[in-house]
């Protein structure tokens, strides 16, 4: 990702947690975290990784609701953004932790075992 690209992720991750957490009333999305965004080296697409604190079920609701609120989101990140076009958002889900955690328990195991 080239310098401009990096610096238009990072912008649109602080504008849109913003967004998501005071601007938007849907209470489907609760407890969201913007883990990361990735920008492509033409500022189309942003890939917009979040997390959600709980179950499964409520994942999958606060992902329709933010599929949902997609262009609400995009028309005021284009308020708050002095780009000419603003990129089209791609939210998904941010799986990194979960993967972390069965990293960790598998090497936890292993030493287990060597004991």
């Amino acid at each position: 990702m080239t310098l401009k690209a990096e610096k238009v992720a990072g912008i649109i991750q602080k504008e849109v947690s913003e967004i998501i957490q005071f601007q938007l009333k849907d209470p489907k999305i609760g407890f969201i975290t913007i883990t990361d965004v990735t920008v492509t080296n033409d500022l189309s697409i942003a890939k917009v990784y979040v997390s959600f604190l709980g179950q499964k079920a409520r994942e999958e609701a606060g992902m329709k609701a933010l599929e949902r609120s997609k262009g609400y989101i995009r028309s005021e990140l284009a308020k708050r953004m002095s780009m000419r076009k603003v990129p089209e958002l791609h939210f998904l889900i941010d799986d990194s932790l979960e993967r972390g955690n069965k990293i960790e328990r598998i090497l936890y195991e292993i030493n287990q075992d060597k004991k």
